[in-house]
């Protein structure tokens, strides 16, 4: 039984550190960009969107972009990305920000560190909730039902 109380939170607490993980990468990745200084113009190769969910939840919609691009060197890269604008469509010429060494991360999302880092700390707050009532649960259980405890020796 103790498995419930410190496998399942232990097994969520590790999939929010997990996601905390991805959104700084993310966070770090998209201001390496925007401060490289090197920006390129890029065209618009396709648009598509991808669904989840359905049957019993709800549905969501993700808008993806596929760029390509010539970097100072004359490689040419082309890349994913997702959530950009509804308005951009196939054809449509966006300035993109890259870094040398990594020019296949770029991203076409105009520099916005404000909303970046708002959204990024936004969820790290609620993933940091998420490990804290983890936590609160392991400990209250320890100390409800530890050998010392309270409730020890009760059926």
């Amino acid at each position: 039984m103790d498995y419930l109380f410190y496998g399942v939170p232990g097994l969520i607490m590790i999939g929010a550190l997990a996601q905390a993980v991805a959104v700084v990468r993310r966070s770090l990745r998209l201001r390496s960009n925007w401060n490289s200084g090197l920006t390129a113009e890029a065209r618009c190769l396709r648009t598509y969107t991808t669904t989840s969910g359905g049957g019993e939840t709800s549905v969501s919609t993700t808008l993806h972009h596929v760029y390509e691009f010539a970097t100072r060197e004359g490689r040419t890269v082309r890349f994913e990305e997702t959530g950009g604008p509804r308005t951009t469509v196939e054809g449509d010429i966006v300035p993109v920000h890259y870094t040398a060494a990594h020019p296949e991360r770029a991203t076409a999302h105009a520099p916005g560190r404000g909303r970046v880092l708002a959204g990024a700390v936004g969820i790290l707050v609620f993933l940091s909730l998420i490990v804290a009532f983890c936590v609160g649960i392991m400990v209250t259980y320890a100390e409800v039902f530890a050998a010392d405890g309270p409730f020890a020796g009760m059926p």
